[in-house]
Parts: structure tokens; sequence; C-alpha cells
């Protein structure tokens, strides 16, 4: 079983005023985090960008074993970025995260991982009904073509790609707090008080 992550760098954030994957969390860009957390549990990782200057930053901070690769459309959203990584990747399984993730769990998405054999994806539901598409583990070519499709009649969302695939598994996030019980995974870096909440996060876990 061949597993990639792919992750998703090519928004800017208005509310933070800059690149997001690159924003300094106690003196690290974000992405670091977020890359770090995969090491051993994929065999590639990927970072999906919109343009070449993009590609030219992330270049410095990411490292030598981390393909960079350039969005295939001009337009911004991820679910072109995530056709992107798709297409470019080699591997069977796919895991698909946001760059403004620093708390990723490796326990969580090695179960994704586990839970997706024989299926089209994997995706975890919070008890409301509201899911993780962007945390999630999905078969690299039978995505890829529900992306296209999705695509193809100028739907440019996540869930427009994930109602074109069938074969879904849902886990609930009941189930992932017995593995991450605060579901720190989940949590995204969208403004400057999240960065304050992040940075005290991570001052309490050194503790």
């Amino acid at each position: 079983m061949s597993k990639s992550a792919i992750i998703l760098a090519g928004g800017f954030s208005s509310r933070l005023g800059q690149d997001k994957g690159l924003l300094q969390l106690a003196g690290r860009p974000l992405v670091r985090y977020v890359l770090d957390k995969l090491s051993r549990v994929v065999d590639e990782k990927m970072v999906i960008v919109s343009s070449k200057a993009q590609a030219e930053k992330y270049a410095k901070v990411v490292g030598a074993y981390v393909n960079i690769a350039v969005d295939s459309a001009d337009i911004r959203c991820p679910l072109i970025g995530a056709l992107t990584g798709l297409e470019k990747t080699c591997s069977e399984y796919a895991l698909l995260l946001p760059c403004d993730n620093p708390f990723v769990c490796k326990e969580v998405i090695s179960l994704l991982f586990e839970l997706c054999i024989t299926k089209n994806a994997v995706i975890p539901r919070w008890p409301n009904g509201y899911t993780e598409p962007l945390q999630a583990v999905y078969s690299a070519k039978p995505a890829m073509e529900a992306a296209k499709n999705a695509l193809s009649e100028g739907k440019m969302n996540m869930q427009s790609m994930v109602d074109k695939l069938g074969g879904i598994r849902y886990v609930s996030t009941l189930v992932l707090e017995q593995l991450d019980p605060e579901l720190r995974t989940f949590f995204n870096v969208n403004s400057p008080l999240d960065l304050r909440k992040a940075e005290n996060m991570l001052s309490h876990k050194r503790q």
C-alpha cells in the first residue's frame, strides 16, 4: 500500500496578511509542523502551491525530500490543488491536508489510511454531520476522476468532488477522540487569535 500526503498551500490568508504555510509559529513555518508529523507515516510528501514564485519560497523551508507542484489552473481553490496533487502522485492512496494544521495527529492519519483499503475515501465526520474532506484519505485514481468531473461542471468546492465519489467510509470524530482526545488534529490557524492559541497549545505541550 503506497501512501502520499498532499498538502495544500496555494491560498493566501487575508486575515493573516500573508501565506499561511510560511507563517511562523514558535520560530518555524506552519507547513513544517505538518510535514514533520508525517514522517514515517507516508512514502511521499507533496506541497501544492499556486505559482512558481511561491514554489521558490517553499523550496527554502520544506526540505529536499518534499516535492513541490504548482496548481494546474490559475484559479485558487482547494479542489484545484487537490486535483494537481492527485494527478502527480504515484501512490495508491493520498492524504489531503491543509498547510495550517500544526497539530496533525499521526495516529489519526494512520487509522484513516488503514480504513481506506477497499474504499475510495475515508472522511472524518462530526456528530452534527459536518465532514472534513481536507483531512481525509482518498484512493488516488478514483478521487482524481471525481475532481475532474466536478470541475468540468464548474464546481469548485471539495464537497463537489466527494459527491462524485462513491465507496466512501465516514469515521466519526467520536472514534478519533480515542486517539486524539482534544481533536487538535483539526485545529486550523486562520487568524491572529488562532496563532496565539497555537502558541499556547505548544507551550502547554512542552510543560
